[in-house]
């Protein structure tokens, strides 16, 4: 008689409950053929129609085998140049490396730069995929609670009080800009006060910034224009409209090009082939005007939403700078956001994401919801919302 080993102890991290809401959402929708997503964190469009012509002219032309590990130097070199015109930062292609997925970019990088038991700082509420992730490698999470008088964003106060209890700097302070779920935006002048104070310690400043381009009149400012000495976390999955292709980047200072390189060959070989061809052409200034009206129209969006939701009377709401997110305080309902969740759906079709997914401590009473749809969709939405929530 064979013993069954047991699964490992880093594999018993939390569950990313969005994707229990999404399996319901399709349940629901064969059964009922109604739903109305507002729970993924994706756009509702298409690859811009540049990328999508790359796409099939690649299939025609290139032979889509293994490339560098580090990605095809085409890409990078759009990559670095769009850091230049955009943020303002001078970025050379040898400086990026090109991953698959921000996702699969975390990963390398959090084994690249972080030891078992090393203490990295995030943000809570923030992405829970940061904290299952450094988990799962050993890592030691210290969440700092962030709320409106700090716009949900961590600052120098916290990392000093954090250094305090340690006993000495933190190894790595993840922070996001805009955010997940909050969509809020760190100020120019706190971000660069951060990465000083993480520069001057040897702390590492992981910023996230995945989702500018898609912001509301907020500057976005990157943390290579303060501290070459960070690391900056780039994705087409949501201003370029493209989630499924599975590219991400990483912006690396020198100390980091090697380890980095060493990992990514084993880990993944290269990054998906014949998306990296065709992500060249979201660069394109033709890309970028098709995808300038899809922020418009989150934008629309997210007006429609503010809007509904302060004659609902729901509580508390982050003020969402950029990305495509509201984060709400639906205590005036429900202390269990996951069962609440799951009537919503039941109740109305409309599918939103519990709260417990990006806070640790107080989720249970929030909830985020995506604005990323059409907007006739959106307010048909909020329609459902307030015949449930206010009979």
């Amino acid at each position: 008689m064979s013993l069954a080993r047991t699964p490992s102890l880093r594999s018993a991290v939390e569950p990313f409950h969005v994707m229990s809401v999404l399996a319901a959402a399709a349940r629901r929708q064969e059964t009922h053929g109604d739903v109305i997503s507002l729970c993924a964190g994706q756009p509702s469009t298409p690859a811009p129609a540049p990328v999508l012509e790359a796409a099939r002219r690649a299939l025609d032309t290139e032979i889509l085998g293994y490339t560098e590990a580090r990605g095809i130097r085409p890409l990078r070199e759009a990559i670095a140049d769009h850091h230049r015109r955009v943020d303002g930062v001078e970025v050379a292609a040898d400086d990026v490396v090109v991953t698959t997925g921000s996702s699969g970019g975390f990963s390398v990088l959090f084994l690249a730069a972080f030891d078992p038991g090393d203490a990295v700082v995030m943000a809570r509420p923030g992405y829970p995929a940061y904290r299952n992730t450094l988990q799962a490698l050993g890592c030691r999470v210290v969440e700092v609670a962030c709320g409106p008088e700090t716009r949900y964003q961590p600052t120098v106060a916290q990392l000093e009080a954090v250094t305090a209890e340690l006993g000495h700097a933190p190894a790595g302070l993840v922070v996001a800009s805009p955010a997940n779920p909050t969509g809020t935006i760190i100020d120019a002048g706190e971000l660069a006060a951060l990465a000083r104070w993480c520069e001057d310690r040897g702390t590492l400043l992981v910023s996230d910034e995945i989702y500018h381009g898609v912001t509301y009149g907020r500057e976005c400012a990157s943390a290579w224009r303060t501290s070459r000495e960070s690391v900056v976390m780039g994705s087409v999955s949501k201003y370029f409209s493209m989630t499924g292709w599975r590219i991400g980047w990483m912006l690396l200072p020198r100390h980091l090009h090697d380890p980095v390189d060493r990992l990514v060959g084993n880990l993944t070989i290269c990054p998906p082939t014949h998306a990296q061809f065709a992500a060249v052409a979201a660069f394109t200034d033709e890309a970028a005007a098709e995808l300038d009206a899809h922020v418009r129209r989150y934008a629309l969006n997210r007006d429609v939403v503010l809007r509904r939701l302060g004659e609902l009377g729901v509580g508390r709401i982050a003020p969402p700078d950029g990305a495509f997110y509201a984060y709400l305080d639906v205590s005036r309902w429900t202390d269990d956001s996951v069962a609440w969740c799951a009537e919503i759906l039941d109740r109305t079709g409309v599918a939103l994401t519990p709260g417990v997914d990006f806070d640790t401590v107080d989720g249970r009473r929030t909830v985020r919801l995506s604005f990323a749809g059409g907007t006739e969709e959106i307010a048909e939405a909020m329609d459902r919302l307030r015949a449930v929530l206010l009979p």
